[in-house]
């Protein structure tokens, strides 16, 4: 029942950079702008690659941000995935986390019955 959705931005625009924005931060407003929590479980999670900082950050919905210890979850699949993508192993690292926050959402929801998707299956680039 849970959802991922897979972005990767090139670079912040300089007046982001110049303002302090940090990947963080960016990850949660891209969250919010392709709509990551418009599920019926509240049970999205985006996974943000900033590509220049070689930064990913995972964002969750309330629905499975509230499981017990899920933000160092979220962290450690981050970590993970940063090792590959600063070797330049990009698609392994992508794929990695992937799986990990698949097998973190099969955890806290199994499928049961039908499972529609909710977001996009496609790789968003901004």
């Amino acid at each position: 029942m849970g959802e991922i959705y897979f972005a990767i931005e090139a670079a912040l625009a300089p007046e982001r950079v110049m303002h302090g924005m940090t990947p963080r931060e960016r990850a949660l407003e891209v969250f919010s702008e392709l709509r990551v929590w418009d599920t019926e479980y509240n049970s999205g999670v985006l996974i943000y690659v900033l590509f220049t900082d070689r930064a990913v950050k995972i964002v969750a919905d309330r629905g499975i941000h509230a499981t017990p210890g899920s933000s160092h979850v979220w962290q450690r699949i981050a970590g993970l995935t940063q090792g590959p993508l600063a070797a330049g192993d990009f698609e392994a690292g992508a794929l990695s986390s992937i799986a990990a926050v698949a097998g973190e959402l099969t955890r806290h929801f199994p499928v049961a019955g039908t499972n529609p998707d909710e977001l996009l299956n496609d790789v968003q680039f901004l």
